[in-house]
């Protein structure tokens, strides 16, 4: 039972727990999103998502280790907006 003068722990609002998760070292961020991405699939589509991940993750190292340029974020906008028209 609870003393009066007790504190009751709040819940953490979503903006709180994305800072915590952007504050995790980058492992442990692609675990989290690893799992947040699987939330969102079906059984059936576990392993493709899971694919996914990974693949995002040798991108992401290929592009960290310089095997792989990356593209700048206003030629790929560019490109899609006139992918779009």
């Amino acid at each position: 039972m609870l003393d009066r003068d007790e504190e009751i722990p709040m819940a953490r609002t979503v903006d709180e727990i994305e800072a915590e998760a952007l504050n995790l070292p980058e492992d442990d961020r692609a675990r989290v999103f690893e799992s947040l991405l699987l939330s969102f699939q079906g059984p059936e589509n576990d392993e493709t998502a899971r694919a996914w991940a990974e693949e995002a993750q040798r991108r992401d190292q290929a592009m960290e280790n310089g095997e792989e340029p990356g593209i700048p974020a206003e030629e790929v906008f560019r490109k899609a907006h006139s992918l779009l028209q």
